[in-house]
């Protein structure tokens, strides 16, 4: 590669490209980037213009162009001719002591957190060699330092000279708050964070009354801890003690979301320290904490209150309270978690993108002001679960970004008894969010003042730019997991180190003690009265433990029992479906597909209503009728199988157009968004989006049904198990194909069955629908019940297009959803044999080539799986008199699909003496086949068992 010639430049243009090159290496050319980079001395040698640059810029005030002339002198006699001044000379030492000390800042900018005081027990940070002056080539010396101006390195810090400037850069970088910012890709971004960060904007002095205020602060969170452990020894609280800066640090947050404009901040977070967060951020009364204790004693103190008894241990459970800021009232939400560490992640990042949204106008406006989310991790957590990963890919994308969460990492510097080193390959837990651009704060614990800076920087940055950030809280942990482990058992030193170390509160009362803010006195009076108040709360909740007290509130019912009128005129319809059609004037979408949608205009006159039709006009009718509708996944926009086609593509732009967003009479937003290849994070963003909107429909599509157990924890402790244990519910609607088709084992099952093993205390709906009208009536059904519960649809593949599985303008404008359709051609007093059945494989039976010689079989569908349609079942079962079996066909193998689940309500339904068969797959360990003859020959099996006498008897 060449080298320019600076000899020959313009001295201006090389000065230019000099501090383009101090702010960003990167953004000069290579060869001037390379040339910058020698070593002093070669640098010096064979460019001695560069040389004079830097002399000149240092006499000059930095700007390469020589100082102003002075006026001229008044006219002289003529004199002698001057001689020729000579070149000045290079001085080697000090072009060298330039570039060595551009690369001691950029040094301190990119590993200055390696020579932090960042942990709170002591031990000694590693360090880097690019951080000693000493050590760099050449020596950057006192006397060298103090030649080399300030301006020139592009510092944000005080001081004239390096000298004065680096122990002001040390302080910044290497104290006990250290930064890692200049992995971020945005130049912008590492600009406003270096000068943010180097000029201590956020990192002012507190008043004397800010100080006593979060001395009071700290006395609370130290006091609850242990009066609780003091009054009930061995019980589990997961003490918040080794981080106890954690709640200041919430408290700042929420008072600056209310400053930017917040009306809630939604918090997750798992146990540690979560009493403590209940009880001072999110204001629950001392008396509803230590009722849950007493609970575990006596069952006096869960019932004597309207509540009830709770569905989950007191760790667990959610809260919202209402907070006075600065700035006004403010709303604090703490959802709900279970045990599985970050599970919560994205239910709290979708239940502040559902804040954020107005969903009362077509147009869906996001305004990430409005709301906050937070997100408390654990450090082996942050690093061990992929949940963690799967939520920082959200942050950035236009359907699920909140504007910025707010990540505190909790860091005990253990995990449950695992040290780091077992736990993570990187140096840091927080080492993931680099990968996303993200800004990571790491600050000290015992560093209360500076715990409050880290929180002020980060929610700056965050209403700047929009984008997450990342607060490493380095503690400790000073009990064991639990209060109910020793901690010694497995880290002894670490044990013995933790036992040894005064609290933060103690630290930092003597601090202020010693700068005359406070007495010891006063110090000792906060203590105490956080302890008067817990003693008296306490006694207070014993004297209600004899008192007479009301029936608990029961559970929520599955039903109002009102008739919900899914039904929609069919004028109503042509319109909507005429809306639909409509593209804007010039807009040029896909010649090929607008036949297939203009096909759907005939479709209402003539027939053939199919699923993708008719889940437009359903959507459409909602949408007009104010139910705002959601629907994400992956494909979503156009269908896995090419059936919804809600987004158009211009062919000639590229550009998009949502014909659902442009109706007429649109009262409410619709949302559309294909979603990252995730399921596990996508659906927990869609459970809290739902959770937290809850007139809203909100759809999750899988690609294939099977690739829902990607997200079963989300399924297993959010959606079925919310309600019991959180009396928390939603209309959230997961649509998962399903159906055996011949495209092996991981295309076919939707694992109906794991679906139908949580059902319970009607808690989710279960459904399969067999035509489009079907689903037309279940999705409006599901939005406008007044019962809200989750959904789970079987949505069929095969069937999208089939012509006998589509419906009519007058099934969609009459009728309702009927969870129990008989077989209206059979011969009532004839039919002997009653197929039961569920989804495609009622196609494969009725079309058959056996069908028609099989008179004496009757072939009914069961379209709600879950609630049982109990009586419709007995009565549908009453009306064949001749009957002499039941037999009940599956697709899916003998364990799997529906069999198991709804035997014991078959056998109730079937009258006494008819026995119950089965026809489908034996018991096997994969869903299908692999091969699609062998699954031909299956399915044809199953087929003709059903419609002939070769059933398995099932005793």
């Amino acid at each position: 590669m060449s080298r320019p010639d600076v000899d020959g430049l313009n001295a201006g243009y090389a000065a230019l490209l000099l501090e383009q090159y101090l702010d960003n290496p990167s953004a000069v050319p290579a060869e001037w980037r390379s040339l910058f980079e020698d070593s002093p001395e070669a640098l010096a040698a064979v460019h001695p213009g560069l040389a004079r640059l830097l002399e000149r810029i240092e006499r000059n005030g930095g700007n390469g162009h020589a100082a102003e002339a002075p006026p001229p002198a008044p006219a002289a006699a003529p004199a002698a001719a001057p001689a020729p001044v000579p070149a000045p000379s290079v001085d080697d030492e000090l072009v060298g002591g330039v570039a060595a000390a551009m690369a001691l800042v950029k040094a301190f900018r990119m590993h200055g957190h390696l020579a932090a005081h960042l942990d709170p027990l002591g031990s000694e940070p590693t360090g880097d060699p690019a951080l000693e002056p000493e050590r760099l080539i050449p020596r950057l010396t006192p006397e060298l330092q103090a030649r080399i101006p300030a301006r020139l390195l592009r510092l944000n810090v005080e001081g004239e000279t390096l000298a004065d400037a680096l122990p002001r850069l040390r302080e910044t970088y290497c104290g006990t708050l250290a930064y890692e910012i200049e992995h971020i890709s945005d130049h912008e971004e590492r600009v406003w964070l270096r000068q943010a960060i180097e000029s201590g904007r956020y990192r002012q002095t507190l008043t004397a009354g800010e100080r006593v205020r979060l001395l009071e602060r700290l006395s609370r969170v130290e006091g609850m801890e242990h009066y609780l452990r003091r009054s009930f020894l061995g019980q589990k609280q997961f003490s918040v003690e080794g981080l106890d800066v954690m709640i200041p640090m919430l408290d700042e947050a929420i008072e600056l979301a209310a400053d930017a404009g917040a009306h809630e901040v939604v918090i997750g977070m798992a146990h540690r320290g979560r009493l403590n967060v209940l009880a001072h951020v999110v204001g629950r009364p001392y008396e509803d904490i230590l009722r849950e204790f007493e609970g575990e004693r006596t069952i006096d103190a869960v019932v004597s209150t309207d509540e009830g008894g709770t569905g989950d241990v007191k760790y667990h459970l959610g809260a919202q309270g209402i907070r006075s800021t600065g700035a006004g009232e403010i709303t604090v939400t703490l959802a709900s978690n279970p045990s599985h560490l970050e599970a919560v992640d994205p239910v709290v990042v979708g239940r502040a993108r559902a804040e954020q949204t107005d969903r009362s106008t077509r147009d869906g406006f996001h305004d990430p002001a409005v709301a906050l989310a937070i997100l408390i991790h654990g450090d082996a957590s942050f690093a061990g679960q992929g949940e963690v990963a799967e939520t920082l890919n959200l942050q950035a994308l236009a359907g699920y970004s909140t504007g910025g969460t707010l990540h505190l990492i909790a860091n005990n510097q253990v995990g449950f008894t695992t040290d780091p080193e077992s736990g993570r390959s990187t140096r840091y837990s927080s080492d993931l969010a680099k990968g996303f651009d993200i800004p990571i704060v790491h600050v000290n614990a015992d560093d209360p003042e500076g715990a409050i800076s880290a929180i002020r920087l980060a929610l700056a940055y965050r209403r700047r730019f929009g984008h997450d950030v990342v607060v490493d809280l380095v503690g400790y942990r000073r009990h064991g997991h639990n209060e109910q482990d020793e901690a010694a058992y497995t880290q002894p030193l670490l044990a013995a180190a933790i036992a040894e170390h005064p609290t933060v509160r103690e630290q930092y009362a003597t601090g202020l003690v010693g700068a005359g803010v406070v007495t010891e006195e006063q110090a000792d009076e906060l203590a105490a009265e956080v302890q008067a108040e817990l003693k008296q709360a306490h006694e207070a909740l014993k004297e209600t433990f004899g008192a007479p007290h009301r029936k608990a509130e029961g559970r929520i019912p599955g039903s109002t029992g009102a008739t919900v009128v899914t039904a929609v005129p069919a004028d109503r319809l042509r319109e909507l479906n005429e809306q639909l059609l409509r593209v804007p004037e010039g807009f040029a979408p896909h010649p090929k597909l607008m036949k297939q949608l203009e096909r759907r205009r005939d479709a209402l006159a003539e027939g053939g209503i199919d699923w993708g039709q008719a889940e437009a006009l359903a959507f459409a009718s909602l949408l007009v009728d104010g139910i705002p509708i959601r629907i994400t996944g992956q494909d979503t926009e156009r269908g896995t199988f090419s059936h919804r086609h809600a987004v158009l593509h211009d062919v000639h732009t590229g550009l998009n157009f949502t014909p659902m967003q442009h109706l007429d009479e649109a009262a409410a937003s619709f949302e559309i968004y294909n979603s990252p290849l995730s399921e596990y994070a996508a659906l927990g963003f869609e459970y809290g989006y739902s959770a937290a909107a809850p007139e809203a429909l909100v759809l999750w599509e899988a690609q294939f049904g099977d690739f829902v157990n990607g997200a079963q924890i989300i399924i297993d402790q959010f959606i079925s198990a919310g309600l019991a244990k959180w009396r928390e519910t939603s209309r959230l609607t997961l649509l998962l194909p399903h159906g055996y088709e011949g495209n092996g084992p991981e295309h076919s099952s939707a694992r109906l069955e794991r679906f139908l093993q949580l059902a319970a205390q009607e808690n989710i709906r279960i459904a399969n629908c067999t035509t489009s009208a079907q689903y037309f009536h279940l999705v409006r059904r599901q939005a406008l019940d007044a019962t809200a519960r989750p959904l789970v649809v079987m949505t069929p593949k095969g069937l999208l297009r089939l012509k006998q599985a589509s419906s009519s303008l007058d099934d969609l404008a009459g009728g309702e959803f009927r969870p129990l359709i008989d077989d209206a051609a059979a011969d009532r007093a004839r039919v002997t044999r009653l197929v039961l059945c569920q989804g495609k494989v009622y196609y494969d039976i009725v079309g058959h080539e056996d069908r028609a010689a099989a008179a004496s079989v009757a072939v009914a569908r069961l379209e709600q799986l879950y609630p049982f349609p109990v009586e419709q079942a007995a009565a549908l079962l009453r009306g064949y008199p001749s009957l002499r079996e039941v037999v009940w066909v599956q697709e899916e193998p003998q364990n799997m699909g529906a069999w198991r689940a709804i035997r014991h309500r078959l056998e109730e339904a079937k009258p006494d003496g008819v026995p119950l068969l089965y026809v489908g797959r034996p018991w096997r360990a994969s869903p299908s086949e692999g091969y699609p003859t062998a699954h031909l020959r299956e399915q044809d099996r199953i087929v003709r068992a059903a419609l002939a006498s070769s059933a398995l008897t099932v005793s």
